[in-house]
């Protein structure tokens, strides 16, 4: 099998402590690429110094996670994906946080901040890797108007009429391995065509179990519990779900 995590946290401890172990865990598994994505500047360089380290095997997303309403850093991340293009498979984490960010005015600060990297992506003809906590509707609301079409919902929350928008729009939406435990991931991915669907870890976060730390390995119990609703075979589901990754992704290669 051949399976990219297209949403993971590398950088994060405890995996990037123990990151050859971690790879190699996941490749005895099938899965042998991994977009890093990024919370703020100073992780955002170290992805592209991972991407440089790990060479066609781990790939460099940029970006500002959306509880950090630091319109500074925003702009100084924006222009660092600007100058390293060919280098960057996608903007994110970026988006909507509403979970946390309850205050008007912060909202509309958080608001101005994703509308940055929205453009930007649409700019630079680059995927968006999106946060969408308590806000699944009007983050893909917003990315509609805005005009956006290469979009991946990462651990979507919200429910399959919230979501319909984005599926109609050509969105993909990620499974996390917690969909295992998740009675909302498990309604949401039910009905979620087939042909919208990525799989990542959000390593360490979104574990099997809860409270455990997570790591890329562990997307076989979300392919697997995927065939299970789909009632596919793992090697067909790996098919379908490859085509989709490299149709918003392109070919992933040691050449970026």
């Amino acid at each position: 099998m051949n399976i990219t995590d297209t949403h993971c946290h590398l950088l994060s401890s405890p995996l990037y402590e123990n990151l050859d172990n971690i790879i190699e865990r996941a490749k005895s598994r099938g899965i042998d690429k991994f977009v890093v994505v990024t919370e703020n500047f100073e992780e955002s360089i170290k992805a592209l110094e991972l991407s440089e380290r790990y060479k066609g095997v781990i790939f460099a997303a940029a970006g500002l996670f959306p509880t950090n309403l630091d319109l500074l850093e925003a702009l100084k991340i924006a222009d660092f994906i600007k100058k390293n293009r060919k280098k960057i498979v996608a903007i994110g984490e970026v988006g909507l946080d509403h979970w946390k960010i309850k205050d008007e005015k912060e909202r509309k600060l958080q608001r101005e901040i994703f509308e940055i990297f929205v453009e930007l992506a649409i700019e630079l003809n680059l995927p968006l890797n999106i946060h969408s906590r308590s806000a699944g509707k009007v983050t893909i609301e917003l990315l509609i108007a805005k005009g956006a079409e290469k979009v991946q919902m990462h651990a979507f929350d919200g429910s399959f009429s919230s979501a319909k928008k984005g599926i109609d729009a050509g969105f993909f939406f990620s499974v996390p391995p917690s969909i295992v435990r998740s009675n909302q991931k498990q309604k949401l991915f039910r009905r979620m065509p087939i042909e919208n669907i990525l799989l990542e870890s959000d390593a360490p976060a979104l574990a099997p179990e809860a409270g455990d730390i997570n790591e890329p390995a562990n997307i076989l119990f979300a392919l697997e519990y995927l065939g299970y609703l789909k009632k596919l075979e793992i090697e067909e589901m790996v098919a379908k779900i490859s085509k989709n990754t490299q149709k918003l992704y392109g070919e992933l290669n040691a050449d970026i």
